[in-house]
C-alpha cells in the first residue's frame, strides 16, 4: 500500500539579500524565498514523487499565494491546509563565507501558530506524519499539535531543527522538545537532528558530549523506535533502539547556500525508508544525496528522484 505523507508545521518566506550593491546603504535588493523546515520537506518529498499533504496555516496575503503556488507546483496537496488571515512569517537570512544560513525571524500575529484543534485531521494506519521544528515549540500552536498527536494512529517522524533565535536558553528549548521525544518513543517513531541541534540540547544535560552518543541516549530512554543525526558535510548516522549505528558519507558539493539542506535530507530519507521500504543504508544515502544536491542550489530547491538516483549511481561507479 502506497504511504501518504502527511507534513505538519509551519511556511516562511526567507529574504535573502541579492549582491546588487547600486543602491548603496540607502536600498538594497532581497529575493523572498518560498521556505519553512516542514514546507521544504513536504515540497521535497512531492518533486521525488511521493504522496504528500501539507498540514499547515497559510496566510490569504500576496506571500501566502506565493507559498500555496510553490507547494502546489511541486504535486504537494492542500486539502488538510487552513487558510488565514494573518500574516506570513518572515526570516531574514544571513549567509556566511561558506554560504551557511542563519536566520532572524518575525512572527508577532502571524498564520503558523494559531492552530485550532478544528484545524487537525485524523490520521490512520495508511498515513505517516512528518512533524517539524518551530510548529512544536512555538505556542500556543505548539500545545495544540501536542495534544493532538498522542491520539494519532500513524507512524511518526520528527525533526527537531533547533531554532535558536526564537527560543535562546536551551533549558527552555529542552523543555519544549522533550515531550515531543515521548511522543516519538510512544508511536516507535523517527527522531531527526542535526549535530548542532543535538549539542545545544545537550547543554541542559550532557554538555560537550558526541552528538552521536547523546542522540543513542534519548533513543534508549524514550524507546524511539529510529535516531538520525546529520553532521553536514560528513554525512549522517541512524542509531536503532539496540545501540546499532550506521553511517554514509556525505556527498561533496559546490556548496551555493545551506538552505533546506537538513529538510531535504529527511525528505529523502523518509522517501527511501518509509516509501520505498529500502535499507537503513540506501535511505540515508538518499538523504545525503538529496541534501548534497540542495546545497548546490540558491535557497531550497530540491531533487527530483533522478536527480538523487543519478549521484548515488555515481559514487557507486566511481568505487568500481
Amino acid at each position: 500500500m502506497t504511504t501518504r505523507f502527511v507534513v505538519c508545521g509551519e511556511t516562511l518566506i526567507d529574504l535573502i539579500q541579492v549582491d546588487d550593491h547600486s543602491g548603496g546603504f540607502l536600498s538594497s535588493s532581497w529575493s523572498a524565498m518560498s521556505a519553512g523546515g516542514p514546507m521544504n520537506s513536504a515540497v521535497a518529498l512531492g518533486d521525488l514523487g511521493a504522496d504528500v499533504h501539507f498540514l499547515g496555516r497559510l496566510s490569504r496575503d500576496a506571500f501566502g499565494a506565493q507559498l500555496r503556488g510553490h507547494i502546489e507546483a511541486a504535486g504537494v496537496a492542500l486539502d488538510l491546509a487552513t487558510e488565514s488571515s494573518q500574516a506570513t512569517s518572515l526570516a531574514v537570512v544571513s549567509l556566511d563565507d561558506e554560504g551557511k544560513a542563519s536566520y532572524t525571524f518575525h512572527f508577532s500575529d502571524t498564520a503558523n501558530f494559531g492552530w485550532q484543534e478544528a484545524d487537525l485531521p485524523t490520521l490512520g494506519h495508511g498515513d505517516w506524519l512528518h512533524i517539524a521544528s518551530l510548529a512544536c515549540v512555538v505556542s500556543p500552536g505548539s500545545d495544540v499539535l501536542l495534544d493532538w498527536s498522542h491520539g494519532l494512529k500513524s507512524g511518526i517522524s520528527y525533526d527537531i531543527n533547533v531554532r535558536p533565535t526564537v527560543i535562546t536558553d536551551p533549558e527552555e528549548y529542552w523543555a519544549k522538545v522533550r515531550p515531543w521525544l515521548r511522543v516519538v518513543g510512544q508511536h516507535k517513531g523517527i527522531l531527526k537532528a542535526s549535530d548542532e541541534d543535538v549539542e545545544f540540547l545537550a547543554q541542559v544535560e550532557a554538555p560537550g558530549s558526541d552528538p552521536v552518543d547523546v542522540l543513542a541516549d534519548w533513543v534508549a530512554q524514550y524507546g524511539i523506535g529510529l535516531g538520525v543525526v546529520t553532521l553536514g558535510p560528513g554525512g549522517a548516522v541512524a542509531v536503532d533502539p539496540e545501540g546499532h549505528r550506521t553511517a554514509v558519507k556525505g556527498f561533496p558539493t559546490q556548496v551555493v547556500d545551506t538552505v533546506g539542506a537538513g529538510d531535504t535530507f529527511m525528505a529523502g530519507f523518509l522517501d527511501g525508508h518509509v516509501g520505498r521500504q529500502l535499507d537503513l543504508e540506501s535511505s540515508l544515502l538518499r538523504g545525503a544525496a538529496a541534501a548534497s544536491i540542495v546545497c548546490s542550489r540558491r535557497g531550497a530547491q530540491p531533487p527530483t528522484a533522478d536527480e538523487v538516483d543519478a549521484l548515488i549511481q555515481t559514487r557507486a561507479a566511481s568505487r568500481v
